[in-house]
């Protein structure tokens, strides 16, 4: 077995397929008796809904940021999926169609880099023909690291996107070179980012990792960057996804202090959640009464780490080659590309997605918080890269 060694925590890592194996669908789901057709108001063992699909359409990716794609491990000998492996547009949308009839309203499209799928804007299409059983149209949108985002801005406004996340960790360019790992210049992001901007893609989400002694020096200037630009900035905590990023707590900074560090500078006031399920921590920039100025606009903050948000998580992950998974941190996916491929009718597909989220009891967040993050020995994740954030 070939080994590499980390160069930044020296660990000896093997080079191996980071995707685990997937689990089978419940029996009960093919039973006559115990067989559940979409309702709308499917929900797992903690009453949760199903309202976010996330879909990861590639496994590849043309950064090799640290705490995703790290190049020790995603190097060019690692194994990515072939061609025949990704489901096809059809077969997403065809899933896609049976989720939204079991009452998801937001479709997220995510990798890898999903600007690397090739005509992806023909999925957008198909997508964004789906509606829900009001008959009303999805929220989709699409997460993206930038790179390609000026020049696909139009085409994918035109096929039916919505809106666009924008992973940007720093405006600093050696600290951006250094985190992307490929030399890649953050003026080249920005500047996709204007691109969408003038096509309409928003409200614009800017996502910034923050990992401690890294690039926490970028917070204060990513805020007043973004205050005023009618573009959300979001504060990230480093997490412990997969097991290929050396993840350590100390290197995570908590997002109480992001927000004290901007208070220092820019007074925030705390806003109410958007809606149900959301990640984020609202704050928004506060005008000289202390109230928020919402020509100034807002912030937000994801604290998977230090303040978990299981309670009301209502989304699922589909990875790039049919892999259904219901938390980022999960071990094992299920297996929808078997039947897809194989004889099932969609009422088979509903009543195996039924099975798989009435099941579901994850709440990893909220585990680590209770044991400690550095308890016990660590366990192998699906990797972040894998099924998107």
């Amino acid at each position: 077995m070939n080994t590499m060694t980390d160069r930044d925590t020296h660990r000896v890592i093997p080079l191996m397929d980071q995707r685990p194996s997937g689990l089978t669908v419940p029996a009960a789901a093919f039973d006559p008796g115990t067989r559940l057709t979409a309702n709308g108001l499917l929900s797992d063992t903690r009453s949760r809904a199903l309202r976010d699909l996330r879909i990861s359409v590639t496994d590849r990716c043309n950064f090799r940021c640290n705490y995703c794609m790290p190049k020790e491990i995603f190097g060019t000998d690692y194994p990515y999926l072939k061609h025949a492996d990704l489901l096809t547009f059809e077969e997403i949308t065809r899933l896609a169609r049976v989720f939204v009839a079991h009452g998801v309203q937001k479709i997220r499209l995510t990798g890898g880099e999903p600007l690397l799928r090739k005509n992806l804007e023909q999925l957008i299409e198909q997508l964004s023909a789906l509606r829900t059983p009001e008959g009303k149209a999805l929220d989709i949108t699409l997460t993206t690291n930038g790179s390609l985002l000026a020049r696909k801005a139009q085409s994918l406004k035109d096929a039916g996107l919505q809106r666009v996340t924008v992973s940007l960790d720093g405006l600093d360019d050696d600290v951006f070179r250094s985190m992307n790992d490929v030399d890649f210049p953050v003026a080249d992001v920005l500047e996709g980012i204007e691109a969408a901007h003038a096509v309409g893609l928003g409200p614009i989400k800017i996502n910034m990792v923050v990992k401690r002694g890294t690039n926490e020096q970028e917070i204060l200037p990513m805020a007043r960057r973004f205050k005023g630009s009618a573009m959300v900035l979001r504060f990230i905590e480093y997490m412990d996804v997969g097991a290929t990023n050396g993840w350590r707590m100390n290197e995570v900074m908590p997002s109480s202090e992001v927000v004290k560090l901007i208070q220092s500078e820019l007074p925030l006031v705390q806003l109410e959640p958007s809606n149900l399920g959301e990640t984020a921590q609202r704050w928004g920039y506060a005008d000289a009464l202390g109230q928020h100025d919402t020509a100034a606009g807002e912030i937000g903050v994801i604290s998977s780490v230090t303040q978990a948000f299981c309670g009301d998580c209502n989304r699922a992950r589909l990875s790039t080659e049919g892999q259904l998974y219901l938390c980022l941190f999960a071990v094992q996916g299920y297996d929808l590309r078997s039947l897809i491929r194989g004889n099932a009718t969609d009422a088979d597909l509903q009543s195996a997605i039924g099975h798989i989220w009435q099941g579901r009891d994850d709440r990893y967040s909220e585990l680590r918080s209770a044991l400690g993050p550095d308890t016990g020995a660590p366990v192998k994740r699906v990797e972040m890269s894998y099924i998107g954030g």
